[in-house]
């Protein structure tokens, strides 16, 4: 996995393509963290709630929480845009809520080496954010069940717990040393 660097450092053969998955409940700063972090890696963003089918969308906005079942075709559209950044070459950072383990499973399925980034946030801080944002279809009233769904990535699942609260620019410093040291410990 290559971290950082210029598009022609990628045809070099000991670069791998990144793939990571910043993660959370809702406000916790996904879009702007992952924003940030495939830009200081040279890689493709993806904004996992853009793969939403409209459905959900509506859904959300009635202030429903989705179901596992619901979440079954988004989480296989977001993992098939990182696996397709992959096998082009160009590595990749998804937003992706991921807030049960059998949804990273999911997103592992379709990319077996991807890193998580756990945007770590209270439940107020989380409701006052959402609160203030504006034109998104994800209202206050669920954060809540967020919280209710979270699973916490497990010490096996490959990822970095971290406060959302800290500057981006000190997320996306930490993630990158987290992303170097995997890059050093031999596969098995």
């Amino acid at each position: 996995m290559k971290v950082g660097g210029d598009r022609a450092q990628q045809k070099d053969s000991a670069w791998t393509a990144t793939a990571v998955v910043v993660m959370g409940v809702t406000g916790c700063g996904k879009s702007a963290v992952g924003t940030a972090l495939a830009k200081a890696l040279n890689v493709r963003y993806i904004e996992g709630d853009k793969l939403h089918p409209p459905e959900n969308v509506a859904r959300m906005a009635r202030s429903e929480p989705l179901t596992d079942a619901l979440r079954e075709g988004w989480l296989q559209a977001v993992g098939e845009q990182v696996h397709a950044a992959i096998e082009g070459g160009e590595g990749a950072v998804a937003a992706c809520s991921a807030l049960k383990r059998i949804y990273r499973d999911k997103l592992r399925a379709s990319e077996p080496g991807v890193a998580f980034i756990y945007l770590a946030i209270s439940p107020e801080t989380a409701r006052k954010r959402v609160a203030r944002r504006r034109g998104h279809f994800m209202p206050a009233s669920l954060v809540d069940s967020q919280f209710e769904a979270l699973e916490l990535p497990g010490a096996d699942e490959n990822a970095l717990s971290i406060s959302a609260e800290k500057p981006i620019a000190e997320i996306v410093q930490a993630a990158r040393a987290f992303l170097a040291s995997r890059q050093s410990q031999p596969t098995q």
